[in-house]
């Protein structure tokens, strides 16, 4: 079966402030301790999410009106800090679907595209602009258009930039190595049989 075609999100959306986000406020390592993914986004910022002792401070996923919004606007060098794939992979179980942001880290944007989330780069007033529409009205769409490179929402739209190679995956379905790897496994096997070292026994 081939990897869907990613070519556009479309959802609400909600702000979370800030730059340099790093990857343990996004997930807390003492979280990272699950035998798989399932799970993490219930975890997704919980240290700015609750008080020391375990009360809600409002952070903006936990505003009733952003209530399973599947776009997240955030700063500059969004996912920076160690390297760990649970940081996506809690964004991706807490539902959202794609990221606008001024740039991301290097690894951070790597391991979203393999899950098929679109990490797409935006100036910071053009992200203020967003911002500003969806505190107006928490239930207006916003569509992140990767093939086209623009957000929308509303009679507005920006400018956005990702790197060509990823948009290029996503757009064409072949956003995550691995799988299709695993997708081709009969065709590597009929490969593998040609080379005598690979069958010698």
């Amino acid at each position: 079966m081939s990897l869907a075609k990613i070519t556009q999100v479309t959802g609400r959306a909600v702000y979370v402030p800030g730059n340099d986000i790093d990857t343990d406020r996004i997930i807390p390592a003492r979280f990272m301790k699950c035998v798989s993914f399932d799970g993490l986004g219930q975890y997704l910022f919980y240290d700015v999410r609750h008080t020391p002792d375990d009360k809600p401070t409002g952070h903006p996923i936990d505003k009733p009106e952003h209530k399973g919004a599947t776009v997240m606007l955030s700063g500059a060098n969004f996912g920076c800090g160690s390297s760990r794939e649970h940081a996506p992979q809690a964004i991706h179980k807490a539902g959202f679907r794609a990221i606008i942001a001024e740039n991301f880290a290097e690894i951070f944007f790597g391991n979203s595209t393999t899950l098929g989330i679109p990490c797409v780069n935006a100036k910071h007033e053009d992200i203020a602009k967003v911002a500003a529409a969806i505190e107006a009205n928490p239930q207006l769409e916003v569509t992140v258009d990767v093939e086209h490179l623009e957000v929308r929402f509303g009679d507005q739209k920006i400018p956005i930039t990702m790197r060509e190679s990823a948009r290029e995956g996503l757009v064409a379905g072949r956003w995550d190595a691995i799988g299709e790897l695993l997708e081709a496994k009969d065709a590597t096997a009929a490969l593998a049989a040609k080379f005598p070292y690979m069958t010698a026994s």
